[in-house]
């Protein structure tokens, strides 16, 4: 058998080899990694599909955390896992767009290494102070904190929460004090002690203490009100004009996965999220159920990472 003819034979294997792995895909348990600490937004979410997505693909789907470096290290582990689509990343998206613009050195380039699968949901950012805070409104909060030492709790430097509140001071002329934490769960602790006083984060994690009376909610980051908190006015009703910010979680795998494993996760996904019991549940703790296509969610995290470059160019926030 000649050279040439000796390489055909093995492509034709090594394709065949590919077709029929993609076909008899899944064979094995999926892993979601959750890149924040347990009891946030995306760890929610992720324990909330994993039994779902578990019936449609007739696998087990293990939910792991993996915090570190405001959502890097769990995303540096998927970014440079098999692209065979049993690694996969859940997080927040728009907080993932935000690392290249902040980081000076990242260990992988999230818009080369890795490819999305779909959004899943959108939750808006509750702007929230502890009780003891004498203000009922966002006008009020700036007031006071021109007059007092107002500590403001961020999930981590340069997080998404961190730069809507960089931003809401600047628009607004609110003076407080950042104290990053390493996620959300310990940040929204400290300020239901009354540790720190001011929070923004995602409503999923942050509205059950505005229930329980922990936290005093004074506005929402949202263009238009939320019928679960319909009294509660808008951060852009009271004098910012179309401020919005939030948690987009969604799905990502490494850049290669193929084409057809995709479109089977897309599938498995989107049935899992949208199913009745999921989504009732994420909607009466303010979540809305967001999905799209792989292009489509691609598209989105180009858009957010051109939208808080910005900001952090102007904050000028760096990190090594």
């Amino acid at each position: 058998m000649n050279v040439t003819r000796r390489l055909a034979v093995a492509l034709a294997a090594v394709l065949s080899c590919s077709a029929f792995a993609q076909g008899d895909w899944p064979s094995k348990p999926l892993k979601i990694i959750v890149p924040y600490p347990p009891g946030g937004s995306s760890d929610i979410i992720a324990r909330s599909i994993s039994q779902p997505l578990s019936e449609a693909l007739k696998q087990p789907v293990i939910v792991e955390n993996k915090p570190g470096a405001n959502g890097n290290l769990g995303a540096d582990f998927v970014a440079k896992s098999a692209p065979d689509g049993y690694t996969l990343l859940l997080a927040d998206l728009g907080a993932l767009a935000i690392s290249p613009s902040v980081y000076s050195k990242l260990s992988f380039d999230p818009s080369k290494d890795l490819r999305g699968v779909t959004m899943l949901a959108y939750s808006p950012h509750l702007l929230v102070v502890h009780p003891s805070v004498k203000a009922n409104n966002l006008k009020e909060l700036v007031e006071l904190s021109k007059n007092s030492d107002l500590n403001f709790a961020v999930t981590a430097t340069g997080s998404a929460p961190h730069l809507a509140g960089l931003s809401l001071a600047r628009a607004t002329g609110a003076k407080w004090v950042y104290v990053p934490y390493k996620g959300g769960v310990q940040s929204v602790q400290d300020t239901v002690a009354g540790q720190t006083q001011v929070l923004m984060n995602g409503m999923l994690a942050t509205y059950p203490h505005v229930q329980s009376g922990k936290l005093k909610l004074l506005g929402v980051s949202k263009r238009e009100r939320m019928p679960l908190i319909g009294s509660v006015p808008t951060i852009a009703e009271q004098g910012v004009a179309g401020y919005e910010t939030g948690t987009w979680q969604g799905v990502v795998v490494p850049a290669a996965t193929p084409p057809a494993v995709l479109k089977q996760l897309n599938d498995a996904l989107i049935t899992a999220i949208r199913g009745p019991e999921v989504r009732s549940r994420l909607a009466g703790q303010g979540a809305e159920v967001v999905t799209m296509t792989p292009t489509e969610t691609d598209k989105f995290f180009n858009t957010e990472r051109a939208r808080w470059a910005k900001v952090v160019q102007q904050e000028q926030i760096k990190l090594d």
